[in-house]
């Protein structure tokens, strides 16, 4: 019995990961985000007769699946624009997510039935928090302005611990009973996201300290996965926000990467890049297989009636989060020049709107809903907790596939798409170029005069290379005159990809003829390959 039980798991997980494939390559194929994809195809396919029934288990979500995607994000996410958006990502982390929850509890009282302010409060704490995955890869597929996607991103990160901050305490006035005063509120409150953020970089500078002194590929990787766990897990034990203080680490860690080998850095790409993908592709996928689980708890309620309170309750939603963006990019802009002195580029009244209408929701509201108790502490059942579900499900479904689909045509229709690179990055990228080839060229001058010409011929050719790759970058400056750098390096990445399919085309052809061991092959195709990786970047 328990073979075949192994065995229907097995089949499962193997069908989902080919689904996960094949939704990903039909995303591509139709330009659309991904996450949007995986969620209509993993709608579709549940409706398929004798399709086995999969829920979405909480833990798994928020112990296994959460930890490794916020720790990438956060790893990956800009310092110095989460900084300069602070105002602007506390207004909307952590103010929007209270203007849901309250806003929520306001309407749904009165328009939903079974709804009082308790249980109102726990609906707006369930769906506030947007989706971190969802909001990034759709903004970045659709060209957004690189500003709008740093803001999304970083609201999305820290709503994630807002959120699930908010539910608790909502949680916890149905389920004890107790409303705690102003001043218990707010202290818990404080040391649930202090607590969090301290353990967090706790942990984050202890990792640092170990990881600078392992120089093994194999090793680092494996510290790397383990750390969000880690992080999220301590401060869980704790009782503060594990979400918060693995958006810590992240961010510690990510400001500190240079402490990892060459290799390391190398193969440790390819592993995040892929271990996100499938973990992501798999959350979308479910999220869509979870309707007629959803509807089979549904008793007592005609179908009608649920996709009227599912589109009023959307509604609801997308309308509390533009009502709120537009003051709130007035106050955040006032701040910053009145109160912290700086020079503010106040975002457009178009961007602003595309801010407010990329409010999308995503698996860990639905994990959230999920993981409501069914049982309250005097052993009655939790009060609607069934439409509460559904009620997730349906603003997932409307913020992320209906306005995630709506993104395109919207942004085109504001005139908001942004070029391949902005000037501000290409001006960027040369100042960058151009200092670090200038600082090699001085310390290899330096080098020369110490050893004196004893390697000449090797100094020749270094010097030769790294002159010649200042002119490349001088001739992209406006006005030089000369063919664009880009466009240079572009035909030499050709060309020079071309030869290396020569070389590996020889070093196999020498394996093939018993000349060279197949450890020799590898050794060589991994250096090929760390060329392609270099031009690659380059570009």
């Amino acid at each position: 019995m328990a073979g075949n039980e192994i065995n229907h798991v097995e089949l499962i997980l193997l069908g989902l990961m080919l689904l996960v494939a094949a939704l990903a390559v039909l995303a591509k194929r139709l330009q659309i985000a991904y996450p949007i994809i995986m969620v209509i195809g993993g709608l579709l396919v549940s409706l398929l007769p004798r399709m086995p029934r999969i829920r979405l288990d909480p833990d798994v979500v928020f112990l296994i699946i959460l930890p490794p995607l916020l720790f990438s994000a956060a790893y990956q996410i800009s310092w110095r624009e989460f900084r300069r958006n602070l105002v602007s990502i506390l207004l909307l982390a952590f103010g929007l997510v209270g203007f849901t929850v309250y806003g929520v509890a306001a309407t749904t009282r009165w328009l939903l039935p079974g709804f009082d302010w308790h249980m109102g409060l726990v609906l707006g704490a369930v769906i506030a928090a947007t989706d971190a995955i969802a909001a990034t890869a759709t903004a970045k597929r659709l060209g957004l302005p690189r500003r709008i996607t740093e803001l999304l991103e970083a609201e999305s990160l820290v709503n994630d611990g807002s959120g699930l901050v908010a539910l608790r305490f909502t949680l916890a006035l149905i389920v004890t009973g107790v409303t705690p005063s102003f001043a218990v509120g707010v202290w818990t409150l404080f040391y649930l996201v202090a607590m969090g953020v301290l353990i967090g970089l706790v942990i984050g500078v202890l990792v640092y300290r170990i990881q600078s002194r392992i120089n093994d590929s194999p090793i680092e990787i494996t510290i790397s996965l383990i750390t969000p766990y880690v992080a999220y897990l301590a401060a869980e034990a704790a009782n503060c926000s594990g979400v918060l203080a693995t958006l810590a680490c992240g961010i510690y860690l990510g400001r500190r990467s240079g402490f990892f080998s060459v290799h390391a850095r190398i193969e440790g790409f390819a592993v995040w890049k892929t271990l996100d993908f499938v973990l992501n592709g798999v959350v979308f996928l479910m999220l869509g297989l979870q309707l007629p689980w959803i509807l089979t708890e549904m008793r007592g309620v005609t179908l009608s009636e649920l996709i009227g309170y599912g589109a009023l309750f959307s509604l609801i939603v997308i309308g509390l989060r533009m009502l709120w963006v537009f003051p709130g990019a007035w106050l955040s802009a006032w701040f910053r020049r009145r109160v912290l002195k700086q020079e503010v580029v106040e975002f457009s009244s178009r961007s602003v709107f595309i801010v407010g209408w990329a409010g999308m929701r995503g698996v860990l509201a639905l994990a959230a809903a999920f993981s409501l108790p069914i049982y309250l502490h005097d052993g009655s059942p939790f009060p609607q907790r069934n439409i509460i579900i559904f009620l997730t499900f349906c603003v997932i479904f409307s913020t992320l596939v209906l306005q995630g689909l709506s993104m395109p045509a919207l942004i085109r229709a504001l005139g908001l798409t942004e070029a391949a690179k902005t000037t501000a990055a290409s001006d960027e990228e040369q100042l960058a170029r151009l200092a670090m080839v200038t600082s090699a060229l001085n310390r290899l001058q330096q080098l020369r005069m110490q050893e004196g010409d004893e390697q000449a011929g090797l100094y020749d050719r270094l010097q030769s290379e790294y002159q010649r790759r200042l002119i490349e970058i001088r001739d992209a400056e406006p006005g030089s005159g000369h063919q664009p750098a880009a466009q240079q390096r572009d035909e030499a990445r050709h060309l020079a990809q071309e030869l290396r399919n020569v070389e590996r085309s020889v070093a196999v052809k020498l394996r093939n003829e018993n000349k060279i061991h197949d450890e020799l092959l590898r050794t060589l195709q991994y250096e090929l390959d760390l060329l392609d990786m270099s031009y690659a970047d380059e570009g």
